[in-house]
């Protein structure tokens, strides 16, 4: 069994790989086995690699199962210690990995962790997807150190100490292999978004911890797949928070939490609609609700099970606030101006 695994799952990601496997490959190749796992692409990826990167491992997947189920299939193909799950669209950098590996082999407490995340397209500042580290509020809308919705700080090293948090980004995230398939692994349902939140709260739930490495950082592209405002982002990210959160409440919370939901969604929807125009996610707040209805009831033996089983009553990282009224009431923008 190796100690380290790095997995690319990639679909249609020819471009990408030609970017920034290189340097993955001289960075990472003396401290990890790194595999690429094949979506089912229909560009030219996989006889890309096999032509320029005969010593990476290909795993070809029938079809394309998403982000969340395709790595589910991929890893029941690794055997490693520790699992990488890395964009193809990240710049890693030198030594990235080892502050990682140090972290996790000194702290068998930490189930996952992730470096600290900045933009390929302006390097002194966060980016979007898991900056240095990520929360969510008692509703469940996620926020980073160094990111709070759209607003993405300068990295000037305010957030450069370890921390535990709720979740790691998917983006670069690794995770001891016996943690990921206690808890299950991926939610495969999510298809894509939110399912690395999912996973990490399942992980505290279960007693274990997430940190941020800052020693470690990496460089995302971010948005490789789909574009910001698109209505299909916007679907499975309404549709899956909700599921997340049936999931996990805690029961005492959940009818409260939901009915808050269903409020600040409508809000939300008419939000964009009537401020930005924008008919696409307006229709797409509206379908995710509705298919979270209809698929609620497949998540109930889930929801039971993590419910029986928890070991930790109140996740800390849940903060117990409301990232919109701090945010858009009270004006604080930045990770250190919240509440303790």
């Amino acid at each position: 069994m190796d100690q380290v695994a790095i997995v690319i799952l990639n679909w249609n990601g020819e471009k990408m790989l030609s970017r920034y496997m290189n340097t993955l490959m001289e960075y990472s190749r003396r401290s990890a086995k790194v595999y690429v796992a094949d979506n089912a692409s229909t560009d030219q990826s996989v006889p890309f690699l096999i032509q320029h990167f005969p010593e990476v491992q290909i795993i070809q997947l029938e079809k394309n199962w998403g982000f969340a189920e395709g790595y589910n299939q991929a890893l029941r193909q690794v055997e490693a210690e520790y699992y990488v799950l890395l964009n193809s669209d990240v710049e890693v950098t030198h030594h990235w990995l080892t502050p990682l590996i140090e972290f996790m082999d000194n702290h068998p407490d930490v189930a996952a962790c992730q470096p600290k995340l900045l933009s390929v397209a302006n390097k002194d500042a966060f980016e979007y997807a898991g900056a240095s580290g990520g929360f969510i509020d008692k509703y469940g809308y996620p926020f980073c150190r160094g990111r709070i919705f759209d607003t993405v700080e300068e990295d000037n090293g305010q957030y450069d100490t370890p921390a535990e948090v709720l979740w790691a980004t998917g983006a670069c995230l690794m995770i001891r292999s016996t943690d990921y398939w206690k808890v299950g692994g991926l939610d495969g349902r999510f298809f894509a978004h939110n399912e690395e939140i999912d996973l990490c709260w399942r992980l505290r739930m279960a007693g274990r911890k997430v940190c941020c490495i800052p020693d470690s950082q990496v460089f995302h592209v971010g948005g490789g797949t789909l574009p910001k405002s698109n209505p299909m982002k916007t679907y499975l990210n309404f549709r899956n928070n909700l599921t997340m959160l049936y999931k996990n409440l805690p029961d005492k919370e959940l009818k409260k939490v939901m009915r808050m939901r269903w409020w600040l969604d409508y809000v939300a929807a008419f939000q964009t609609l009537l401020c930005n125009g924008n008919i696409g996610d307006f229709k797409a707040i509206f379908r995710a609700r509705r298919d979270f209805q209809r698929w609620r009831k497949d998540f109930k033996a889930d929801r039971d099970a993590l419910q029986h089983d928890r070991v930790v009553a109140v996740v800390p990282e849940r903060k117990r606030f409301s990232i919109l009224w701090q945010y858009y009431v009270k004006g604080r923008k930045t990770f250190a101006e919240l509440p303790e």
